[in-house]
């Protein structure tokens, strides 16, 4: 069984949330991990926006993330280049790649459109760990990930909606969606 890459996306957003097209990814977590959840690897980096380079007070507030890092921070095509770098290494141990919810594999397709911009991931299987996840647990609906570390007896590590904290406690309820096989 392969190793999995556990994506998180931090995008620009206001109170009341904007729509999908009007989002830009400000900042990018991956966290490969073994079937076991024990990450192998990660990736972090800022992204600078290009329509609202200013973050709003409540995207601030929200993610934790600093107007400073994000005006340090490069262009989409530039850190994408950086992550197919570094995913190009990982690329033959994937089984796939997974997101808590189809939001990131959403905003994902929207930014390679939109910068033109090509990306393995495309090739390989993306999971719904938000759906998996409940389907395993036989809820009613899916729920939010720090719902369901708490249903898994976890708490969340670290500072929510960061984008490699999130994707580290992502990573955690993989095992149980995917079993090892004995």
């Amino acid at each position: 069984m392969g190793h999995w890459l556990v994506i998180d996306l931090e995008a620009t957003t206001d109170e009341g949330g904007w729509p999908t097209e009007e989002m830009e990814v400000i900042e990018i977590g991956a966290s490969l991990v073994r079937p076991d959840g024990r990450e192998c690897d990660h990736f972090q980096r800022f992204v600078r926006p290009q329509r609202r380079p200013c973050l709003t007070v409540f995207c601030r507030e929200l993610t934790h993330i600093e107007q400073n890092d994000i005006d340090a921070a490069a262009s989409m095509p530039q850190v994408w280049s950086r992550f197919e770098n570094w995913l190009q290494c990982q690329a033959p141990l994937l089984a796939g790649w997974c997101s808590w919810g189809d939001y990131d594999r959403r905003q994902l397709e929207q930014e390679w459109r939109q910068h033109d911009l090509h990306s393995r991931l495309a090739e390989i299987p993306h999971l719904n760990l938000k759906q998996a996840f409940a389907r395993a647990r036989k809820l009613p609906r899916p729920v939010g990930l720090n719902t369901a570390l708490q249903l898994a007896g976890m708490q969340f590590q670290g500072q929510q909606h960061r984008a490699l904290e999130d994707a580290r406690n992502t990573a955690r309820l993989l095992p149980l969606v995917l079993p090892l096989k004995g």
